[in-house]
């Protein structure tokens, strides 16, 4: 018995500290860009010796990879989760929703996007794969769920668009027809341009861009939104 409370013991505080670990690494990348998440920089910041950092993270690129794991699961939850508690039966509503916790889970979480959308961290190479591409194909399933809820009222505006399925990464269209068999290459694009409207917006806002422009970033953000939905031929 007292050796299981102590495996339990070690177990619960190696979980605490790679916990640590991954936190300070995106504070650093928060406060000094992505060069500088660094083992020997996280040791010293967690008074820890170099030597003792490598008994979590054999390398730069692992931790990397775990947190970006990290980060794009949590981002697929959320939205995931926005998505499944909408009415289905409200298209307009469904894509706001899901636009709303997209932005609220960045604004959160300004570092983790910064990791996954943003700056590339020198010199990282990912896993064969990708480091996340569970949460990355329900993140894109999630983007093309907005067109093709919208796609009834869309198309008329929409679906006239010279797209042929050789426009797209075929990498992306493994995740997307499976999912929506029923849309078109015409709607394929316009998940791609939805997504260009809400992520431009909310890189703006997180790369502090916009404080100097608006004191009302969420009243612009919905503005755009409500007009995003009109322009989808739906009642925002």
């Amino acid at each position: 018995m007292a050796g299981t409370r102590s495996t339990g013991r070690r177990e619960r505080l190696r979980a605490e500290t790679t916990a640590e670990i991954k936190r300070t690494a995106l504070e650093l990348m928060g406060s000094g860009g992505p060069d500088a998440i660094t083992l020997r920089a996280i040791a010293r910041e967690m008074g820890m010796t170099a030597n003792a950092i490598y008994g979590y993270f054999a390398t730069r690129d692992d931790l990397v990879t775990a947190l970006i794991a990290d980060v794009y699961t949590a981002l697929a939850d959320a939205v995931d989760a926005a998505w499944a508690a909408s009415a289905q039966d409200a298209p307009a509503q469904r894509i706001q929703t899901w636009a709303h916790a997209f932005r609220d889970w960045t604004l959160a979480n300004p570092e983790g996007f910064r990791l996954i959308y943003g700056d590339p961290v020198p010199g990282y190479q990912a896993p064969a794969g990708g480091a996340a591409p569970d949460a990355a194909r329900r993140v894109c399933v999630g983007i093309a769920a907005l067109a093709d809820t919208a796609w009834g009222s869309a198309e008329r505006s929409h679906g006239d668009g010279d797209f042929g399925w050789d426009d797209f990464d075929p990498g992306l269209l493994d995740k997307v027809r499976p999912a929506f068999p029923a849309l078109p290459p015409a709607g394929v694009a316009l998940a791609l341009r939805i997504w260009g409207h809400l992520h431009g917006l909310v890189a703006l806002e997180v790369y502090g861009h916009l404080r100097a422009q608006t004191l009302s970033p969420d009243k612009l953000f919905h503005a755009e939104l409500t007009q995003l939905v009109r322009s989808l031929g739906l009642d925002a």
